[in-house]
């Protein structure tokens, strides 16, 4: 049986996974919500012109919004599927991303309830995170002792102390 541990770090990279490829998508085209991709085209018009740099640089709005859209639909792709380090890679670079997409929205004045969900995923990669690169709890040792050639186990752990309880 998993640990919980391992239930909560799948289930994370799962749904946040999910999340950005439906965040991604909707930023690279209308078939899901044409709305929703007015929305983003204009949400970025505003950050270029709030970040002239990137007009200089040669980033223009369209190239922003595809290069993040593109990079939440890979990133979470590999949350979804990809086993093993892949995993915390994507996890990190999203949570980069996340970081940039505050910083947008807190440079154009945008009120709370327009980033509120990029926060919210963003405290979850963070979670996620954070549970993924914690040790695995490992079962402790069983010492033995040495007498006269013969091997038995430490008398601590052979028994515990009269009187005191073990507590795990």
């Amino acid at each position: 049986m998993a640990s919980p541990r391992t239930i909560t770090i799948i289930a994370l990279s799962v749904a946040l996974g999910l999340f950005f490829i439906f965040m991604g998508t909707i930023k690279l085209t209308p078939r899901l919500s044409r709305d929703a991709y007015n929305e983003m085209k204009r949400a970025y018009k505003s950050y270029v012109r709030a970040l002239p740099m990137l007009k200089k640089m040669g980033i223009s709005s369209i190239l922003l919004r595809k290069c993040i859209g593109a990079l939440e639909v890979a990133c979470g792709i590999v949350m979804t599927l990809v086993p093993g380090r892949p995993k915390d890679v994507a996890n990190f670079l999203l949570l980069l991303l996340v970081l940039a997409v505050l910083f947008f929205h807190q440079l154009v004045g945008d009120p709370l309830k327009r980033y509120a969900h990029a926060l919210v995923f963003g405290i979850l990669l963070t979670c996620r995170l954070l549970i993924a690169r914690q040790p695995e709890e490992q079962l402790p040792e069983k010492r033995i002792l040495s007498v006269n050639g013969d091997e038995q186990p430490l008398i601590q752990q052979a028994a515990p102390e009269k009187g005191k309880m073990k507590v795990s």
